[in-house]
């Protein structure tokens, strides 16, 4: 199994919703997040008063597969998630040991089918 973390840009989040349900991805925790990277924030103005925004909103989205399904599911982030500017975001994988699924005691494949 495989967990995969990725930060995206919030408009973009919709449209990969609907490609993960199209190839049967359910299971999704989804968080709103900010950060910064290359990106470096922004500059805004209210009433005539310059501030800088260090942080931007961000989409953090998280999912545990099997790990077969790993390169398909980071090519439809890539394509989906991709503006080709700074600031499009990072996926991470990370090998998972293993799941339970507290209710039923289900563990391994099971218990994230």
């Amino acid at each position: 199994m495989k967990k995969i973390e990725a930060i995206i840009r919030p408009e973009q989040f919709p449209a990969l919703r609907e490609k993960l349900e199209e190839i049967g991805i359910n299971g999704l925790t989804v968080s709103e997040v900010a950060g910064c990277g290359q990106q470096n924030g922004q500059t805004g103005r209210f009433r005539g008063t310059t501030y800088e925004i260090k942080l931007l909103p961000k989409v953090k989205v998280e999912m545990v597969i099997e790990a077969e399904h790993a390169d398909e599911i980071v090519r439809i982030i890539q394509t989906t998630c991709s503006t080709d500017t700074v600031g499009d975001g990072k996926i991470f994988i990370i090998p998972i040991e293993n799941a339970i699924r507290i209710r039923t005691g289900q563990s391994g494949i099971e218990a994230i089918s």
